[in-house]
């Protein structure tokens, strides 16, 4: 496995490209893990799903029972991620993306979808795209995506890292509305943010154990290890305004998603032909 190295000042990104176009690895020398480093096995895989960061396209999160209904159509989808049965997270995940260019602070990945690529294959051409760009405080990550059909088909975009947590780490975030969900994780009814999902005001992670897709949020968000005194602030753009926050039971990590568009909602989230869709997330280092 390749990995191409970026560094400025203390910061460290280390890209898998043949691993789903992923980051193995961000961190801050002296400090260290930002994000959850992938290990060896994750990355001989070849598929980013146990990365530190990986892609989400053409949707994000699952599409039930491979259901993918638009415009008077329907298409089936099988699933593609162990243990779900509903296709989840898209293909680039877990395909090797080409490397466009690279230098000491900045690279470029591109992965080209034909229509009906394996078995789990979106039924649509797409190309997407990353760009990676470090600076002695920030990662900027810029990500697309491109229909290649001659139709208007669904596209969605997103990146799911995998956030170190500690016992004090907390997550600070601006949110409309929340999809309660049932016990396979597929949205059932959209509600306000209720208090005990309340991150307006800072707030640790640990214990919470959401997997859920939360609305109205206004592209920023805030990581706090205290511990660590450190902070990191992650920004998008706009075609980002929904966030999922995954915190798993017994794990050292939790996730926050921006996402282009709601969970299961990808049919409705419709690119016209030759069009592209385009987002970017920043996420800033710095001193408490």
């Amino acid at each position: 496995m390749t990995l191409l190295s970026l560094r400025a000042g203390r910061l460290a990104v280390d890209l898998a490209p043949d691993a789903g176009g992923s980051i193995a690895r961000f961190a801050l020398d002296g400090i260290g893990d930002l994000l959850r480093p992938a290990s060896d096995a994750a990355l001989a895989s070849g598929t980013g799903k146990d990365t530190a960061c990986y892609p989400l396209v053409p949707f994000s999160n699952r599409i039930a029972n491979g259901r993918l209904a638009f415009g008077g159509e329907i298409f089936h989808l099988e699933p593609n991620w162990p243990g779900v049965r509903h296709p989840m997270h898209g293909d680039g995940w877990a395909h090797a993306w080409d490397v466009v260019r690279q230098d000491r602070t900045s690279a470029e990945l591109v992965y080209l979808q034909e229509a009906g690529a394996g078995a789990a294959g979106w039924p649509f051409r797409y190309r997407a795209r990353q760009t990676f760009a470090l600076d002695e405080v920030s990662l900027t990550i810029g990500i697309s995506i491109e229909n290649l059909e001659d139709r208007e088909v669904p596209a969605g975009l997103g990146l799911h890292p995998f956030f170190v947590s500690e016992a004090d780490t907390e997550l600070a975030c601006r949110l409309g509305g929340v999809w309660h969900t049932d016990a396979e994780i597929l949205p059932v009814q959209h509600v306000p943010v209720p208090r005990e999902w309340d991150f307006s005001h800072s707030r640790p992670v640990e214990g919470m154990g959401l997997d859920h897709c939360f609305d109205g949020w206004d592209g920023d968000a805030t990581v706090t290890w205290p511990s660590r005194g450190l902070r990191l602030t992650l920004s998008a753009t706009e075609a980002f305004r929904h966030l999922v926050i995954y915190v798993p039971g017994g794990q050292r990590y939790f996730c926050a998603e921006p996402v282009s568009h709601a969970n299961g909602a990808v049919g409705q989230s419709l690119l016209a032909a030759g069009a592209t869709l385009a987002g970017e997330v920043s996420f800033c280092v710095s001193r408490i």
